[in-house]
C-alpha cells in the first residue's frame, strides 16, 4: 500500500520538478533568446519558462530541506532578476513552519490543486489506436494539443501550438496520439522519473470528443509506463474539477492537496 507521506511527496513533487526543468530546456533548444533556465536551491527546482508560463515556479519547496529566508532570498532574486512573479507550487508535507514563513514574507494563496496517484498496471489493449508521435510528426502533434486547448480561446492557439513544440521537443518525454478513422484527434504526453509516470497534456479536438480517444490514451500511456518499469502514475487536476472526477473514474486517488503561492507585489 502507498501511503501519502512525505516520501511519497518527494517523489512526485521530484519528478513534476524534473519534467518542467526538461521542459524549460527545450524551449531554450528552439528559442535561444527565450532566457529558459533552471536551478536547484535547497533541494527544490527553481524554472523561469518565460514571464507568463505556467511553468516559471518552484517545486518541491520545503520538502527535501527546512525553508529558509536565505534560500527564498535567493529564488526570489533570481525570478524578479528576470521579471517574473515568483511562485511556489508547495506540498502541504512541507509543514507548518514553511508556510509561516511565507505568510511572514507576504506571499498569498493563487490557486489549489490536488495532486494524484494509482498504481501502475499493464491494461487491456485499446479499441482505438495511439501511438508514440514520431519525430517528423512534431508539428502535428503541437496542432491537434493547440486545437483541443484552445477551442474556447482562439485567439490562444499560436501560443498553444508554440507550447505544444516546446513539450514534444523535450527529451525522455515521449508524446501520444491516439486517431480515429486515420485522423489524429488527440494528443497527450508522459513523463518518467524514478519510476514514476507523470500523465499530462491530455486534450480533445473539439469535434471528436465523447468518443473515448481520452480513455485510450491513459490505458495507452499505462502500458508504456508499465513496460518502462514505473510503479507509480501521477496527475494534476484542479481541486474538485471535471479533471480530477475523470482520474477519480480510473482509479486515481487524491495524495494530498497542494496551495501556489504567490510574492505580494
Amino acid at each position: 500500500m502507498q501511503f501519502s507521506d512525505l516520501l511519497l511527496s518527494r517523489r512526485l513533487e521530484r519528478t513534476e520538478g524534473q519534467a518542467s526543468t526538461q521542459f524549460a530546456e527545450a524551449r531554450r533548444r528552439l528559442f535561444p533568446d527565450s532566457g529558459s533556465c533552471s536551478m536547484q536551491i535547497a533541494g527544490a527546482h527553481v524554472v523561469f519558462d518565460g514571464i507568463d508560463s505556467p511553468v516559471t515556479q518552484t517545486f518541491g519547496l520545503g520538502i527535501f530541506e527546512d525553508l529558509t529566508h536565505s534560500s527564498l532570498d535567493t529564488i526570489e532574486r533570481f525570478f524578479l532578476d528576470r521579471g517574473a512573479p515568483v511562485n511556489h507550487e508547495v506540498s502541504p508535507l512541507a509543514g507548518v513552519a514553511a508556510l509561516a514563513l511565507l505568510c511572514a514574507r507576504s506571499y498569498r494563496p493563487i490557486e489549489i490543486s490536488n495532486v494524484m496517484v494509482r498504481t501502475v498496471e499493464n491494461p487491456p489493449p485499446s479499441s482505438i489506436a495511439v501511438r508514440v508521435a514520431a519525430p517528423e510528426e512534431a508539428e502535428l502533434w503541437a496542432d491537434v494539443s493547440a486545437r483541443g486547448w484552445t477551442h474556447d480561446h482562439p485567439e490562444l492557439k499560436a501560443l498553444g501550438k508554440q507550447f505544444g513544440a516546446v513539450a514534444f521537443a523535450r527529451e525522455h518525454g515521449p508524446c501520444f496520439l491516439a486517431e480515429l478513422d486515420g485522423q489524429a484527434g488527440a494528443a497527450a504526453s508522459l513523463w518518467i522519473y524514478d519510476g514514476v509516470a507523470l500523465l499530462s497534456g491530455a486534450a480533445t479536438v473539439p469535434e471528436m470528443r465523447r468518443r473515448g480517444l481520452q480513455s485510450a490514451l491513459l490505458q495507452e500511456r499505462m502500458r508504456y509506463a508499465f513496460e518502462h518499469g514505473c510503479d507509480l502514475a501521477m496527475m494534476v487536476a484542479e481541486a474538485g474539477g471535471e479533471s480530477q472526477r475523470n482520474a477519480e473514474r480510473k482509479g486515481f486517488r487524491i495524495a494530498y492537496t497542494r496551495t501556489k503561492w504567490r510574492l505580494s507585489s
